[in-house]
């Protein structure tokens, strides 16, 4: 259950498009089922009354969608922020990657998103999804109902929330988180106790089942260059499913390397990865790896930080002390 209501958002978005603040909105839209929830712009407070959705399947990060929609309007475009997207959003302007007078980023607070997968794992065939706060009434088509602990139905991003502070915004509605104290290195702390055997095997299962969709890229919103090495039509892997062991791990590998320092850990790439891929661990490592050797940095922190790794300093740690201290990789 979220911590505002939907009409909070509907009237706020119909009140800004009337008195001329913005001219379309950023929101989400109900597909053919509860959980199959859909980004979408709107222009009219109509539609947005009638279609706008906020609840538990809202968990589009809007943020890199402002990198295509600034440049085409020279009004302002209303964008809805979880915490855990200002973020990405404040990255983004660090990287002047969109217009930030081109846009109107409203703060809502949330209280964590359903994970559609999870929900899928115990039941077939969901007709109706309820959340009564502390559960989750899944209503199917063959089993009835099944009652869960809403707990059980978080995605790993949510479970192991770093921050319910918006750190970026032009409003707030209702109130303002803190910065949390996370859990989310354990994960990758239990890969690092790994012999270097028993994480490749770890990897090599999990990145097996990749079929190269891209939506892990298309989707992070670090990875916003015009035109990506993996669509270079003489790389010889272009959008195309690995061929060999060796191409199923390089595609993660070099897109996690192309992010580090800048990725700000908002869990979208293992959100939209229809193979259930733990991608998000890869990136983990590298900020795991950055606050023990730097000192403590979160990416999209502040607008304007930099990230330890492009920043020099006498005190740096030398390449060969850096790897000894790291230990194994993840």
């Amino acid at each position: 259950m979220q911590e505002i209501k939907r009409e909070v958002l509907v009237s706020k978005a119909s009140e800004l498009l009337k008195n001329g603040t913005v001219d379309r909105v950023f929101g989400w839209k109900k597909g053919e089922f509860d959980y199959d929830i859909t980004p979408a712009l709107f222009t009219t407070a109509e539609d947005i009354e009638k279609e706008f959705v906020w609840g538990d399947f809202c968990g589009a990060n809007f943020s890199k969608y402002l990198v295509k929609e600034t440049g085409k309007s020279e009004n302002k475009v209303l964008v809805f922020l979880k915490p855990c997207d200002t973020y990405s959003f404040n990255q983004l302007l660090t990287e002047h990657r969109f217009d930030r007078e081109k846009v109107y980023a409203v703060g809502v607070p949330c209280n964590g998103m359903l994970d559609t997968g999870k929900i899928k794992s115990h039941a077939e065939g969901i007709a109706k999804v309820t959340d009564n706060g502390d559960k989750v009434v899944i209503e199917t088509l063959f089993d009835g109902e099944i009652t869960l602990e809403r707990n059980e139905l978080l995605p790993d991003r949510c479970l192991n929330c770093k921050s319910k502070k918006h750190v970026a915004y032009d409003e707030l509605l209702g109130e303002d988180g803190t910065v949390l104290d996370s859990h989310r290195f354990d994960e990758v702390e239990k890969l690092e106790k790994m012999t270097s055997d028993e994480r490749f095997a770890f990897w090599q299962n999990e990145l097996s089942r990749c079929i190269r969709c891209n939506a892990c890229r298309d989707v992070c919103p670090a990875c916003t260059c015009e035109k990506c090495v993996f669509d270079n039509p003489n790389s010889g892997v272009e959008n195309k499913a690995a061929s060999n062991e060796f191409e199923e791990k390089m595609f993660h590998i070099i897109r996690a390397f192309h992010v580090v320092g800048r990725c700000t850990d908002c869990g979208e790439c293992s959100r939209v990865c229809p193979q259930h891929i733990p991608l998000h661990l890869l990136n983990r490592k590298f900020i795991k790896d950055i606050d023990s050797f730097y000192g403590e940095y979160q990416a999209g922190a502040e607008e304007g930080s930099r990230a330890p790794i492009v920043n020099y300093t006498k005190g740096d740690i030398e390449p060969s002390a850096a790897v000894e201290r790291s230990g194994n990789n993840a």
